[in-house]
């Protein structure tokens, strides 16, 4: 299993599942969920290498380095920490 922590709340994921699939119980915020608006945009503290890498949505969006949408990201395995920006 993987886990997931926002700002000190964590919860665990299945290996290769979404970010997005435990951030209602973490209290992260979204706007399209499609990689469209931005509002997800996240700084990874933790576990960059146990992230899949940046999909084309999040190329598109111009994001700086240790950023990443929440939406799109898939967790391999480990843990992944992230701070709302």
């Amino acid at each position: 299993m993987a886990r997931i922590r926002f700002d000190g709340r964590e919860a665990e994921v299945a290996d290769g599942a979404r970010v997005l699939d435990a951030c209602d119980a973490l209290g992260v915020p979204f706007g399209c969920q499609d990689g469209v608006c931005g509002t997800c945009i996240c700084r990874v503290l933790k576990g960059m290498e146990n992230l899949r890498p940046l999909n084309d949505k999040e190329e598109d969006m111009g994001l700086q380095a240790g950023q990443r949408l929440v939406c799109q990201c898939v967790v391999l395995s480990g843990l992944v920490e992230f701070a709302v920006d």
